[in-house]
Protein backbone atom coordinates (compact mmCIF):
# COMPACT_ATOMS: atom_id res chain seq x y z
CA UNK A 1 0.00 0.00 0.00
CA UNK A 2 1.43 3.21 -1.23
CA UNK A 3 2.17 5.49 1.90
CA UNK A 4 2.58 9.22 1.16
CA UNK A 5 5.08 10.71 3.42
CA UNK A 6 6.50 14.55 3.64
CA UNK A 7 9.44 16.00 5.85
CA UNK A 8 9.64 19.64 5.76
CA UNK A 9 12.76 21.09 5.67
CA UNK A 10 12.36 25.09 5.26
CA UNK A 11 14.81 26.70 2.74
CA UNK A 12 17.60 24.52 4.09
CA UNK A 13 20.46 23.08 1.35
CA UNK A 14 22.60 22.00 3.53
CA UNK A 15 20.21 19.05 4.70
CA UNK A 16 19.12 18.26 1.04
CA UNK A 17 22.56 17.65 0.64
CA UNK A 18 22.52 15.42 3.85
CA UNK A 19 19.31 13.93 2.68
CA UNK A 20 20.77 12.76 -0.90
CA UNK A 21 21.34 9.45 -0.03
CA UNK A 22 19.71 8.89 3.88
CA UNK A 23 16.08 9.09 4.65
CA UNK A 24 15.12 10.69 7.85
CA UNK A 25 14.91 8.56 10.59
CA UNK A 26 10.96 7.30 11.16
CA UNK A 27 8.96 3.79 11.92
CA UNK A 28 5.68 3.85 9.80
CA UNK A 29 4.88 0.79 11.59
CA UNK A 30 5.10 2.29 14.95
CA UNK A 31 3.41 5.37 13.57
CA UNK A 32 -0.10 2.82 12.12
CA UNK A 33 0.29 0.89 15.75
CA UNK A 34 -0.16 3.81 17.59
CA UNK A 35 -3.32 4.59 15.30
CA UNK A 36 -4.53 1.60 15.15
CA UNK A 37 -4.19 0.83 18.99
CA UNK A 38 -6.26 4.03 19.81
CA UNK A 39 -8.95 2.73 16.95
CA UNK A 40 -9.28 -0.82 19.07
CA UNK A 41 -9.43 0.55 22.22
CA UNK A 42 -9.95 4.43 22.65
CA UNK A 43 -8.62 4.10 26.80
CA UNK A 44 -5.56 4.20 24.22
CA UNK A 45 -5.70 7.58 23.38
CA UNK A 46 -5.65 8.58 26.96
CA UNK A 47 -2.41 7.21 27.40
CA UNK A 48 -0.63 9.18 25.07
CA UNK A 49 -2.27 12.29 24.33
CA UNK A 50 -0.19 14.07 26.54
CA UNK A 51 2.99 13.99 25.43
CA UNK A 52 2.32 12.87 21.68
CA UNK A 53 1.46 15.64 18.70
CA UNK A 54 0.31 15.26 15.08
CA UNK A 55 3.54 16.73 14.16
CA UNK A 56 5.58 14.00 15.72
CA UNK A 57 4.48 12.12 13.44
CA UNK A 58 6.64 11.50 9.77
CA UNK A 59 3.96 10.33 7.46
CA UNK A 60 1.58 13.10 6.38
CA UNK A 61 -1.74 10.92 6.15
CA UNK A 62 -0.93 9.74 9.68
CA UNK A 63 -0.73 13.23 11.39
CA UNK A 64 -3.78 14.11 9.40
CA UNK A 65 -5.12 10.67 10.87
CA UNK A 66 -3.78 11.87 14.67
CA UNK A 67 -5.45 15.29 14.36
CA UNK A 68 -8.55 13.59 13.58
CA UNK A 69 -8.21 11.74 16.95
CA UNK A 70 -7.64 14.54 18.80
CA UNK A 71 -10.16 16.22 17.56
CA UNK A 72 -12.42 13.85 18.68
CA UNK A 73 -10.60 13.54 21.70
CA UNK A 74 -11.16 17.40 22.76
CA UNK A 75 -14.67 16.91 21.74
CA UNK A 76 -15.32 14.00 24.21
CA UNK A 77 -16.13 11.87 21.47
CA UNK A 78 -15.76 8.02 21.50
CA UNK A 79 -13.59 7.32 18.57
CA UNK A 80 -13.85 4.49 15.80
CA UNK A 81 -12.80 4.26 12.54
CA UNK A 82 -16.39 5.13 12.02
CA UNK A 83 -16.35 8.49 14.17
CA UNK A 84 -12.60 9.12 13.01
CA UNK A 85 -13.89 8.82 9.07
CA UNK A 86 -17.16 11.10 9.96
CA UNK A 87 -14.76 13.62 11.58
CA UNK A 88 -12.32 13.84 8.78
CA UNK A 89 -14.89 14.34 6.27
CA UNK A 90 -16.34 16.53 8.27
CA UNK A 91 -12.71 18.70 8.34
CA UNK A 92 -12.28 17.80 4.45
CA UNK A 93 -9.37 15.91 5.48
CA UNK A 94 -10.19 12.51 4.32
CA UNK A 95 -8.73 12.43 1.17
CA UNK A 96 -5.10 13.76 2.79
CA UNK A 97 -5.42 11.02 5.20
CA UNK A 98 -5.15 8.28 2.95
CA UNK A 99 -8.77 7.92 1.87
CA UNK A 100 -11.51 5.44 4.45
CA UNK A 101 -9.57 2.15 3.26
CA UNK A 102 -6.29 3.00 4.90
CA UNK A 103 -8.21 4.18 8.11
CA UNK A 104 -9.67 1.00 8.36
CA UNK A 105 -6.58 -1.19 7.58
CA UNK A 106 -4.71 0.28 10.67
CA UNK A 107 -6.24 -1.79 13.19
CA UNK A 108 -4.85 -4.30 11.28
CA UNK A 109 -1.06 -3.78 12.00
CA UNK A 110 -1.43 -4.22 15.55
CA UNK A 111 -2.79 -7.07 17.62
CA UNK A 112 -3.78 -4.96 21.03
CA UNK A 113 -3.70 -1.61 22.48
CA UNK A 114 -1.59 -3.28 25.14
CA UNK A 115 1.88 -1.34 23.75
CA UNK A 116 1.01 2.01 22.83
CA UNK A 117 2.76 3.86 25.05
CA UNK A 118 5.81 1.92 23.58
CA UNK A 119 5.07 2.58 19.82
CA UNK A 120 4.22 5.91 20.94
CA UNK A 121 7.61 6.67 22.36
CA UNK A 122 9.19 4.66 18.96
CA UNK A 123 7.49 7.20 17.14
CA UNK A 124 9.09 10.39 19.50
CA UNK A 125 12.18 8.69 19.12
CA UNK A 126 12.09 8.97 15.69
CA UNK A 127 11.31 12.61 15.52
CA UNK A 128 13.46 13.72 17.87
CA UNK A 129 16.24 12.31 15.71
CA UNK A 130 14.97 14.42 12.51
CA UNK A 131 14.79 17.40 15.06
CA UNK A 132 18.11 16.76 15.64
CA UNK A 133 19.38 16.37 12.23
CA UNK A 134 17.65 19.80 11.49
CA UNK A 135 19.23 21.30 14.32
CA UNK A 136 22.60 20.72 13.35
CA UNK A 137 22.14 21.22 9.65
CA UNK A 138 20.87 24.50 10.90
CA UNK A 139 23.80 25.67 13.37
CA UNK A 140 26.22 24.13 10.38
CA UNK A 141 24.89 26.99 7.94
CA UNK A 142 25.05 29.90 10.91
CA UNK A 143 28.52 28.74 11.52
CA UNK A 144 30.13 29.13 8.21
CA UNK A 145 28.34 33.13 8.68
CA UNK A 146 31.88 34.84 10.12
CA UNK A 147 29.80 38.12 10.64
CA UNK A 148 28.47 35.99 13.66
CA UNK A 149 30.12 35.79 17.04
CA UNK A 150 30.98 32.10 18.12
CA UNK A 151 29.21 32.48 21.77
CA UNK A 152 25.84 33.37 20.17
CA UNK A 153 26.06 30.58 17.98
CA UNK A 154 27.01 28.00 20.94
CA UNK A 155 23.83 29.85 23.30
CA UNK A 156 21.55 29.61 20.06
CA UNK A 157 23.01 25.76 19.72
CA UNK A 158 22.07 24.90 23.23
CA UNK A 159 18.87 26.87 23.57
CA UNK A 160 17.57 24.79 20.97
CA UNK A 161 18.80 21.68 21.73
CA UNK A 162 17.44 22.04 25.62
CA UNK A 163 14.23 23.27 24.20
CA UNK A 164 13.68 20.14 21.92
CA UNK A 165 14.43 18.05 25.45
CA UNK A 166 11.94 20.50 27.43
CA UNK A 167 9.45 19.51 24.65
CA UNK A 168 9.96 15.59 24.68
CA UNK A 169 9.27 15.77 28.83
CA UNK A 170 5.85 13.41 29.72
CA UNK A 171 3.95 13.61 32.37
CA UNK A 172 3.52 10.70 34.44
CA UNK A 173 0.18 10.14 36.96
CA UNK A 174 1.32 8.06 40.15
CA UNK A 175 -1.25 5.81 42.29
CA UNK A 176 -1.63 6.10 45.67
CA UNK A 177 0.57 2.72 46.20
CA UNK A 178 3.45 4.50 44.35
CA UNK A 179 2.98 7.73 46.63
CA UNK A 180 2.98 5.87 50.03
CA UNK A 181 5.85 3.67 48.53
CA UNK A 182 8.10 6.18 47.93
CA UNK A 183 7.09 8.19 50.79
CA UNK A 184 7.90 5.32 53.14
CA UNK A 185 11.02 5.10 51.89
CA UNK A 186 12.02 8.48 52.28
CA UNK A 187 11.11 8.89 55.49
CA UNK A 188 13.29 5.76 56.37
CA UNK A 189 16.16 6.92 54.75
CA UNK A 190 15.81 9.97 56.88
CA UNK A 191 15.16 8.17 60.32
CA UNK A 192 18.17 6.02 59.31
CA UNK A 193 20.59 9.13 58.29
CA UNK A 194 23.96 10.55 60.20
CA UNK A 195 22.41 14.06 59.05
CA UNK A 196 20.65 16.14 61.55
CA UNK A 197 18.78 18.27 58.54
CA UNK A 198 17.39 16.89 55.35
CA UNK A 199 18.22 19.55 52.86
CA UNK A 200 21.30 22.00 52.82
CA UNK A 201 22.26 23.24 56.06
CA UNK A 202 23.07 26.88 55.97
CA UNK A 203 24.98 27.04 59.11
CA UNK A 204 22.16 28.81 61.15
CA UNK A 205 20.90 26.38 63.56
CA UNK A 206 17.57 28.20 64.19
CA UNK A 207 16.80 28.56 60.42
CA UNK A 208 17.91 25.03 59.31
CA UNK A 209 15.51 24.18 62.49
CA UNK A 210 12.66 26.03 60.80
CA UNK A 211 12.91 24.90 57.38
CA UNK A 212 15.20 21.55 57.85
CA UNK A 213 17.70 22.76 55.86
CA UNK A 214 16.87 24.36 52.41
CA UNK A 215 15.09 21.50 50.37
CA UNK A 216 15.38 19.81 47.05
CA UNK A 217 12.81 21.27 44.38
CA UNK A 218 12.88 24.46 46.24
CA UNK A 219 12.49 28.31 45.30
CA UNK A 220 14.04 30.18 47.62
CA UNK A 221 13.31 34.18 48.06
CA UNK A 222 15.58 36.44 50.61
CA UNK A 223 14.49 39.89 49.99
CA UNK A 224 15.19 43.26 51.40
CA UNK A 225 16.15 46.52 50.21
CA UNK A 226 19.44 48.08 48.73
CA UNK A 227 22.47 47.97 50.76
CA UNK A 228 20.64 46.10 54.09
CA UNK A 229 23.38 42.69 53.14
CA UNK A 230 21.30 40.25 50.82
CA UNK A 231 24.51 39.63 48.92
CA UNK A 232 26.54 39.80 52.53
CA UNK A 233 24.00 37.01 54.05
CA UNK A 234 23.79 35.22 50.40
CA UNK A 235 28.00 34.77 50.91
CA UNK A 236 27.62 34.20 54.13
CA UNK A 237 25.52 30.65 53.59
CA UNK A 238 27.60 30.05 50.84
CA UNK A 239 30.78 30.57 53.08
CA UNK A 240 28.81 28.40 55.71
CA UNK A 241 27.65 25.59 53.01
CA UNK A 242 30.87 25.17 50.46
CA UNK A 243 33.75 26.51 52.43
CA UNK A 244 33.08 24.79 56.31
CA UNK A 245 30.70 21.54 55.10
CA UNK A 246 32.24 21.27 51.13
CA UNK A 247 28.74 21.18 49.73
CA UNK A 248 29.52 21.54 46.23
CA UNK A 249 27.50 25.16 45.54
CA UNK A 250 27.14 27.87 42.67
CA UNK A 251 26.83 31.43 42.73
CA UNK A 252 25.18 33.24 40.01
CA UNK A 253 26.52 36.85 40.48
CA UNK A 254 24.99 39.58 37.70
CA UNK A 255 25.61 42.59 39.97
CA UNK A 256 29.35 41.68 41.44
CA UNK A 257 32.79 40.87 39.46
CA UNK A 258 33.99 37.53 41.02
CA UNK A 259 37.10 39.57 42.32
CA UNK A 260 35.03 41.07 44.48
CA UNK A 261 33.39 37.98 45.53
CA UNK A 262 36.42 36.51 46.34
CA UNK A 263 37.83 39.39 48.49
CA UNK A 264 34.21 38.99 50.69
CA UNK A 265 35.01 35.32 51.53
CA UNK A 266 38.38 35.93 52.49
CA UNK A 267 37.39 38.93 55.06
CA UNK A 268 34.51 36.49 56.06
CA UNK A 269 36.92 33.43 56.41
CA UNK A 270 40.28 34.68 57.73
CA UNK A 271 38.20 37.79 60.06
CA UNK A 272 40.38 40.17 58.44
CA UNK A 273 37.91 43.88 57.70
CA UNK A 274 37.43 44.07 53.81
CA UNK A 275 38.80 47.77 53.98
CA UNK A 276 42.33 46.00 55.28
CA UNK A 277 41.92 43.95 52.45
CA UNK A 278 41.30 46.99 49.70
CA UNK A 279 43.81 48.72 50.97
CA UNK A 280 46.11 46.20 51.01
CA UNK A 281 47.65 47.48 54.41
CA UNK A 282 48.34 44.33 56.30
CA UNK A 283 50.75 43.21 59.25
CA UNK A 284 52.41 39.59 59.15
CA UNK A 285 50.13 37.82 61.35
CA UNK A 286 47.28 39.19 59.14
CA UNK A 287 48.83 37.79 56.04
CA UNK A 288 49.40 34.44 57.70
CA UNK A 289 45.67 34.53 58.41
CA UNK A 290 44.85 35.87 54.82
CA UNK A 291 46.92 32.87 53.29
CA UNK A 292 45.46 30.22 55.66
CA UNK A 293 42.02 31.44 54.66
CA UNK A 294 42.89 31.21 51.21
CA UNK A 295 44.14 27.79 51.42
CA UNK A 296 40.13 26.86 52.75
CA UNK A 297 38.56 28.68 50.11
CA UNK A 298 40.81 27.16 47.57
CA UNK A 299 39.81 24.02 48.29
CA UNK A 300 36.05 24.71 48.82
CA UNK A 301 33.95 23.25 45.78
CA UNK A 302 32.04 26.93 45.23
CA UNK A 303 31.79 27.97 41.41
CA UNK A 304 30.91 31.42 40.15
CA UNK A 305 29.02 32.64 37.45
CA UNK A 306 29.57 37.00 36.77
CA UNK A 307 27.63 37.69 34.16
CA UNK A 308 25.82 40.84 34.22
CA UNK A 309 22.59 41.20 32.75
CA UNK A 310 22.33 37.50 32.20
CA UNK A 311 19.56 35.76 30.04
CA UNK A 312 16.94 33.56 31.67
CA UNK A 313 17.65 30.84 29.09
CA UNK A 314 21.47 30.79 28.92
CA UNK A 315 21.17 31.04 32.87
CA UNK A 316 18.75 27.84 32.81
CA UNK A 317 21.96 26.47 30.32
CA UNK A 318 24.57 27.46 33.08
CA UNK A 319 22.70 25.72 35.64
CA UNK A 320 22.70 22.38 34.57
CA UNK A 321 25.89 22.53 33.44
CA UNK A 322 27.01 23.35 37.01
CA UNK A 323 24.77 20.34 38.02
CA UNK A 324 26.36 17.82 35.68
CA UNK A 325 29.91 18.91 35.78
CA UNK A 326 30.00 19.92 39.55
CA UNK A 327 27.19 18.16 40.86
CA UNK A 328 26.11 21.13 42.56
CA UNK A 329 23.95 20.67 45.79
CA UNK A 330 22.34 24.62 45.99
CA UNK A 331 22.60 27.60 43.47
CA UNK A 332 22.00 30.94 44.60
CA UNK A 333 21.35 33.80 42.34
CA UNK A 334 22.07 37.83 43.37
CA UNK A 335 19.32 39.43 41.94
CA UNK A 336 16.39 38.41 40.17
CA UNK A 337 16.08 41.59 38.65
CA UNK A 338 19.47 41.94 36.09
CA UNK A 339 17.85 38.77 35.00
CA UNK A 340 16.91 39.43 31.37
CA UNK A 341 14.39 37.87 29.08
CA UNK A 342 14.05 37.12 25.47
CA UNK A 343 11.23 39.83 25.25
CA UNK A 344 12.78 43.06 26.76
CA UNK A 345 9.75 45.28 25.73
CA UNK A 346 7.43 42.98 27.85
CA UNK A 347 6.22 44.95 30.91
CA UNK A 348 7.71 44.39 33.99
CA UNK A 349 5.24 42.06 35.81
CA UNK A 350 5.32 40.16 32.78
CA UNK A 351 9.16 39.53 32.52
CA UNK A 352 9.65 38.73 36.30
CA UNK A 353 6.42 36.45 36.22
CA UNK A 354 8.36 34.69 33.66
CA UNK A 355 11.51 34.88 35.03
CA UNK A 356 10.42 33.08 38.58
CA UNK A 357 8.22 30.55 36.84
CA UNK A 358 11.21 29.60 35.17
CA UNK A 359 13.45 28.97 38.15
CA UNK A 360 10.90 27.30 40.09
CA UNK A 361 10.82 24.73 36.87
CA UNK A 362 14.48 24.81 37.13
CA UNK A 363 14.55 23.81 40.86
CA UNK A 364 12.28 20.79 40.31
CA UNK A 365 14.15 19.70 37.26
CA UNK A 366 17.90 20.20 39.02
CA UNK A 367 16.22 18.71 42.08
CA UNK A 368 18.19 21.34 44.29
CA UNK A 369 17.14 24.23 45.93
CA UNK A 370 17.57 27.61 44.17
CA UNK A 371 18.13 30.56 46.04
CA UNK A 372 16.96 34.00 44.61
CA UNK A 373 18.02 37.55 46.22
CA UNK A 374 15.23 39.77 45.40
CA UNK A 375 14.35 43.91 46.27
CA UNK A 376 11.54 45.04 47.80
CA UNK A 377 9.38 48.19 47.15
CA UNK A 378 10.37 51.54 48.78
CA UNK A 379 7.70 51.80 51.30
CA UNK A 380 9.53 49.11 53.07
CA UNK A 381 12.36 51.44 53.49
CA UNK A 382 12.84 51.85 57.67
CA UNK A 383 10.30 49.19 58.49
CA UNK A 384 10.31 45.15 58.45
CA UNK A 385 8.90 44.42 55.05
CA UNK A 386 6.35 42.05 54.00
CA UNK A 387 5.40 40.03 51.16
CA UNK A 388 3.22 42.73 49.65
CA UNK A 389 6.36 44.76 48.95
CA UNK A 390 8.31 42.24 46.88
CA UNK A 391 9.13 44.44 43.94
CA UNK A 392 8.27 43.05 40.51
CA UNK A 393 5.16 40.81 40.36
CA UNK A 394 3.17 38.58 42.26
CA UNK A 395 4.38 35.56 41.17
CA UNK A 396 7.16 35.59 43.36
CA UNK A 397 5.70 35.26 46.34
CA UNK A 398 3.22 32.52 44.55
CA UNK A 399 5.96 30.51 42.92
CA UNK A 400 8.45 30.86 45.75
CA UNK A 401 8.56 27.99 48.21
CA UNK A 402 10.24 30.06 51.19
CA UNK A 403 10.03 33.95 51.42
CA UNK A 404 12.27 35.73 53.92
CA UNK A 405 13.19 39.10 54.66
CA UNK A 406 16.61 40.60 55.89
CA UNK A 407 16.22 43.72 57.86
CA UNK A 408 18.33 45.88 60.17
CA UNK A 409 18.18 49.63 60.63
CA UNK A 410 20.55 51.36 57.96
CA UNK A 411 23.13 53.43 59.51
CA UNK A 412 26.57 54.59 59.00
CA UNK A 413 28.47 52.13 60.56
CA UNK A 414 32.71 52.29 62.01
CA UNK A 415 33.69 48.49 59.70
CA UNK A 416 36.67 48.08 61.74
CA UNK A 417 34.89 46.99 64.62
CA UNK A 418 30.95 47.76 64.19
CA UNK A 419 28.11 44.94 65.09
CA UNK A 420 24.71 45.55 64.53
CA UNK A 421 21.39 43.69 65.49
CA UNK A 422 19.45 42.28 62.54
CA UNK A 423 16.81 40.07 61.90
CA UNK A 424 15.81 37.47 58.93
CA UNK A 425 11.88 37.28 58.64
CA UNK A 426 10.61 34.25 57.47
CA UNK A 427 7.61 35.12 56.04
CA UNK A 428 6.04 32.26 53.98
CA UNK A 429 7.19 28.95 54.00
CA UNK A 430 5.26 26.57 52.32
CA UNK A 431 5.61 23.41 54.18
CA UNK A 432 6.94 24.54 57.59
CA UNK A 433 6.63 27.52 60.18
CA UNK A 434 7.18 31.35 59.71
CA UNK A 435 8.85 33.41 62.41
CA UNK A 436 12.18 35.80 62.92
CA UNK A 437 15.42 34.48 63.15
CA UNK A 438 17.76 37.41 65.08
CA UNK A 439 21.12 37.81 63.68
CA UNK A 440 24.04 39.85 64.19
CA UNK A 441 25.75 41.92 61.67
CA UNK A 442 29.40 41.95 61.36
CA UNK A 443 30.01 45.04 59.26
CA UNK A 444 33.62 44.48 59.07
CA UNK A 445 33.52 41.42 57.55
CA UNK A 446 30.44 42.40 55.49
CA UNK A 447 29.41 38.81 57.28
CA UNK A 448 25.82 37.50 58.73
CA UNK A 449 26.06 35.50 62.01
CA UNK A 450 23.65 34.10 64.69
CA UNK A 451 22.84 36.50 67.61
CA UNK A 452 23.05 34.15 70.07
CA UNK A 453 25.61 31.03 70.77
CA UNK A 454 24.31 28.28 69.60
CA UNK A 455 24.69 24.28 70.20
Amino acid sequence: MYIQCEFYLKGDKNMDEILKDKIPPHSIEAEQAVLGACLLDWGAMGEIVNFLRPERFYSLQNQVIFEGLLSLFKQNIHGDILALINELTKLGKLEQAGGAAYISSLTDTVPSSANVEYYAKVVMDRATRRDLIKISSEMRSSAFEVSRESADLLGEAEQKIFALNERNETTTIYSMQDVMTKTIELIDARSKSKNQFTGVPTGYAKLDSMTCGFQKQEMIIIGARPSIGKTAFALSMMQNIAVEKKIPCGFFSLEMPYESIGQRLLSQESRIPSGKLRSGVLTLAEFKKLQDAAGRCFNSPLYIVDTPNMKLLDLRAMARRMKVAHDVQIIFIDYIGLISTENPNAPVYEQISEISKSLKALARELEIPIVVLCQVSRDAEGQEPNLAQLRGSGSIEQDADVVMFLHRDRKSLDENNAVQDAKLIVAKQRNGMTGDVDLMFLAGYTKFESAVKED
